[in-house]
């Protein structure tokens, strides 16, 4: 049996009559925000809590000190570090609905520096927030502060690596693929 046969029968992507009671209600309100429920969204049913989870952190980490094209450096930065096809599609998708500067997008989904020095500054925070597991150092969290982020800005990142890292190792392990919606963001990476 090949990997995407086995992640399909030990993940099936629920629909909303086929998923757990538990996971319904959420499942219904993003079909109707959405217009279409991501199979990510299915999949990640087979674990209510883990729905649950992701979805109520998520809310909290989009109403966090960062600004929404920060949030998504943030996010792109952990998808593309993760590997998560899906998360890069739909962030990319995200930032293109802010108007975000294409070739921000292009750098950010080549894991390269990126020409906006405050946005650099949160994608390389994040990074080091990643490689040292929280302890940057006084060097690095004074060179992120210098870029006009604060305290708060700082615990905000590790809300989103905690989000995100969440989000993408799900994607990753129940093989959620691209939806047709997001095919034109596909990354290739």
């Amino acid at each position: 049996m090949q990997k995407g046969q086995a992640m399909l029968e030990t993940f099936p992507s629920h629909t909303v009559e086929s998923a757990p009671a538990e996971a319904q209600r959420a499942m219904t309100a993003i079909q109707n925000h959405q217009g279409y429920l991501p199979d990510a969204v299915g999949r990640l049913a087979n674990s209510p809590h883990t729905l649950d989870g992701f979805l109520k952190i998520n809310a909290i980490f989009e109403s966090c000190s960062l600004d929404p094209i920060a949030r998504e450096v943030l996010v792109l930065t952990i998808a593309t570090r993760n590997g998560c096809h899906l998360c890069v599609a739909m962030h990319t998708a995200r930032l293109t609905n802010l108007d975000a500067d294409a070739e921000l997008i292009t750098a950010l989904r080549e894991s390269k520096p990126l020409a906006d020095e405050r946005l650099e500054a949160i994608r390389n925070f994040t990074l080091q927030v990643l490689e040292t597991t929280g302890d940057v150092g006084d060097e690095a969290l004074q060179a992120f502060f210098a870029h006009g982020y604060t305290p708060q800005n700082a615990l905000d990142v590790v809300l989103g690596i905690g989000t995100y890292t969440l989000s993408t190792l799900a994607n990753r392990l129940t093989g959620a693929p691209v939806d047709e919606q997001l095919r034109p963001f596909a990354w290739h990476g």
